[in-house]
């Protein structure tokens, strides 16, 4: 049951990633070319700043999760409904400071930035899109973390898929009516509203959960422990645009935004081959089954790195062309950068390499043991950055941004192993230093087999077609050499999930 879970969670989350992919390459598209690049700019800078609300989540949401595991699976009702009350009455406060935040930000914001755009035009633009935001914490997000926790991540992804598909539907109809940008995220922002919706729905009426019988004094313990956890990833998530807005200009924040979509979308399927893991092996983790644990999170790792390897080769050889053809009618900022583009992929790669690794962590509810850890990322990122704008812009924000992820990622894989897993760190780091020397092999093939032009999506997708096959092909002999009877392990479970769903079904 644990396995077949496990599967849907990953299948539906990468469905998922497709869409989401597909709504961050329209959405974007539409804005520089109709509304320009500082539109653009200004959108994603709004957007990183209205996130900065979840640092007041302080790292809860991770934290309650950990301690759902034990009465999910002892199927404690009493004691989920009384988490889930508390939890609900924290998240209501932070939508009630929320409101106190858009207001503040609304008066602040235009006055912070260079922007030609009027007070009232920007002011406005910051309440539309704080609407789903506000959504998120005042209706569904106890229901978001009690569907992870239930191991039913996959109920969360069917439902943003649907919501998704609307929203591509809304802005290519805007784009075709030539409407003004706020009416456009304002009908993004109200089809976003009914996830949380219909996340309260579901849970409602599945779930025997009556609030009316809960402890109203129960208090979260240790709810304080994922702080700096969360501060940790708000940074690593926004500070790099903050930076650019205050320091340079929405121009360079746009074309920070172009590079990013690329690696967020693959940012998006790397971890959609761990969404619903942590629950996984929360579950094995209370239940002290340690060795069941070794050994499938050993599987996990070899299959995710492989997967890992494969889309970061890919995206070092393939960020700069698709740049070049998706910005080929964009002529108001210079999107041509190849060194910031091979930063930021390398990056990304270091946040994805301590992914499994915190995802243990997490599970295993270790929160308050690893924080010095996120106190010296959070200091590290925005220190750096912040040196390195005036001088290097963009590339000096993703240097600021590596160094941090060096040295987070490097405790997060010592500490998982040592800590958690009680093996040897060696392991791990051999496994790194192989998706390093692949990268570095398919960047070099790739740099002396093909010659991008600016021509069509078409003949960059030929070729990332070709990319692809290379490094999946020395990805999987590789790994075959050194791994080969964990491989066959990983097939072999592979099989049994699909024959009992093709069973069931």
């Amino acid at each position: 049951m644990r396995s077949k879970k496990a599967f849907l969670n990953v299948l539906t989350n990468l469905i998922l990633q497709v869409f989401i992919f597909v709504y961050g390459f329209v959405l974007p598209k539409i804005i520089m070319s109709k509304y320009g690049s500082n539109v653009n700019g200004l959108i994603s800078s709004v957007t990183q700043f209205l996130a900065y609300i979840s640092l007041l989540e302080s790292g809860v949401g991770p934290v309650v999760k950990s301690i759902l595991y034990d009465p999910i699976s002892k199927k404690d009702n009493k004691k989920i409904i009384d988490i889930l009350y508390a939890t609900e009455k924290f998240f209501r406060t932070i939508a009630g400071i929320f409101i106190i935040y858009i207001i503040i930000l609304t008066f602040a914001y235009p006055n912070i930035i260079k922007t030609s755009k009027s007070t009232l035009y920007v002011s406005s633009l910051i309440i539309i899109i704080s609407i789903s935001i506000f959504s998120e914490y005042f209706f569904g997000m106890i229901y978001t973390i009690f569907l992870q926790a239930n191991q039913e991540t996959y109920v969360i992804s069917i439902i943003q898929i649907g919501t998704y598909i609307l929203a591509i539907i809304a802005a290519m109809i805007m784009a075709k009516l030539n409407v003004s940008v706020h009416i456009l995220k304002l009908s993004i922002s109200l089809i976003f509203v009914l996830r949380p919706i219909a996340q309260s729905l579901y849970v409602k009426r599945k779930f025997n959960l009556d609030f009316k019988k809960a402890d109203k004094n129960y208090v979260i313990k240790n709810k304080w422990d994922g702080l700096a956890q969360h501060i940790a990833y708000v940074v690593h998530t926004n500070t790099d645009i903050t930076v650019l807005s205050i320091f340079s200009t929405l121009s360079e924040v746009s074309v920070y935004s172009v590079y990013m979509l690329i690696v967020k979308g693959i940012k998006a399927l790397i971890t959609a081959f761990s969404s619903g893991l942590d629950a996984s092996f929360g579950d094995m983790i209370s239940k002290k089954e340690t060795e069941n644990l070794r050994n499938k999170f050993e599987l996990y790792e070899i299959l995710y790195f492989m997967i890992c390897t494969v889309l970061f080769a890919c995206s070092i050889v393939l960020i700069l062309p698709f740049v070049k053809i998706y910005t080929s009618n964009i002529n108001d900022a210079n999107y041509i950068r190849p060194l910031f583009g091979i930063l930021l992929v390398i990056s990304e790669c270091l946040w994805a390499i301590r992914l499994p690794y915190l995802t243990l962590v997490y599970a295993a509810g270790h929160f308050k043991e690893t924080r010095n850890g996120a106190w010296i990322e959070c200091l590290t990122n925005i220190i750096i950055s912040v040196i390195l704008v005036r001088r290097y812009g963009i590339v000096g924000v993703a240097i600021g941004t590596i160094v941090a992820m060096v040295i987070r990622t490097s405790e997060f894989i010592y500490y998982a192993n040592k800590k958690i897993l009680k093996v040897n760190v060696i392991k791990s780091l051999r496994k790194i230093l192989e998706l390093a020397v692949i990268i570095f092999l398919t960047a070099i093939f790739a740099n002396e087999i093909f010659i991008f032009q600016n021509t069509s999506y078409v003949y960059w997708f030929v070729n990332a077609i070709i990319v692809f096959i290379f490094t999946s092909l020395l990805t999987f002999i590789i790994n075959m050499i050194f791994y080969r009877n964990r491989l066959i392990e990983v097939l072999k479970i592979s099989k049994s999930i699909l024959k009992r769903k093709s069973i069931n079904s």
